[in-house]
């Protein structure tokens, strides 16, 4: 883990079974949110393992995409899977964009602000290499108010493990998550005609074990938590999801509202 991301990332194809999946969801509302405009130049902050990037260039016709994420994992899987010459991936730090001033027609950012400690020098950054007149936008969950599968998950282990409180209580306090919070963040970078949305997708599961699956990798926040676990209190944190997620009933899909918040504005010129 960087000093500039709070955010467990060792394995790219791990990664699609956590997030990856859901990423190519949410990629449809957001860039319709974000729009695009045809022969842009557009810049992916955070890509992870690409599922954004892939969107934007196989849904318009942009000059070029450059997409950057911190872990070199990420970034080798993103390469492996995709392989379109529009789209160059590449090792990067979003408090640190190694692009001069000015360089992009549009600036996107996906599922990445709420892991970056100080966020306003990653939306620095972005402004900076942002072209006066583009749009810069991004999106990140709404963990508190509208994450429903990964509350199943954190209320639960919550409620049997004082030490589940507090890793509940850091995911639930991310930065950039609370109502209004991306926007004031972007009114402060110097962004004209900013707004601010609520997006919503679903997250549909096959049965408990595709839901649990993710909690076998070791990426992202519930990892760190996971790995405080001795083997009886991990099987007893297992047995009380399986029970939440079945409620009752018997195995077999199911679906959950996913809503997350996203801004966007103008760099001024």
């Amino acid at each position: 883990m960087n000093n500039n991301s709070t955010f467990s990332a060792t394995d790219g194809s791990d990664y699609e079974v956590v997030m990856g999946r859901w990423s190519s969801r949410l990629a449809v509302p957001f860039l319709d949110f974000a729009g695009l405009r045809e022969g842009e130049t557009v810049l992916d902050v955070g890509c992870g393992t690409g599922r954004l990037a892939e969107a934007v260039a196989f849904g318009s016709s942009a000059t070029r995409v450059h997409a950057v994420d911190l872990s070199p994992e990420y970034i080798d899987f993103a390469r492996s899977r995709i392989r379109e010459p529009r789209i160059a991936f590449d090792v990067g730090d979003a408090c640190s964009l190694v692009f001069p001033d000015q360089s992009f027609d549009r600036v996107l950012s996906m599922l990445l602000l709420h892991f970056v400690p100080e966020p306003a020098r990653a939306i620095s950054e972005m402004y900076r290499v942002a072209k006066p007149g583009a749009v810069v936008a991004a999106c990140v969950w709404d963990v508190r108010g509208g994450y429903v599968a990964s509350r199943i998950f954190y209320d639960t282990a919550a409620a049997l493990d004082p030490k589940a409180q507090a890793f509940r209580a850091k995911n639930y306090t991310r930065p950039m998550t609370r109502p209004g919070e991306l926007a004031r963040a972007w009114q402060e970078a110097g962004f004209r005609d900013v707004r601010e949305a609520s997006l919503a997708i679903r997250m549909d599961f096959e049965s408990f074990q595709d839901f649990w699956a993710p909690y076998e990798k070791r990426e992202g926040p519930a990892a760190a938590y996971l790995d405080t676990l001795s083997g009886s209190e991990r099987a007893s944190i297992l047995a009380a999801v399986r029970a939440a997620y079945l409620d009752g009933e018997s195995d077999g899909p199911r679906s959950y509202a996913a809503l997350a918040w996203a801004v966007r504005g103008i760099k001024p010129g």
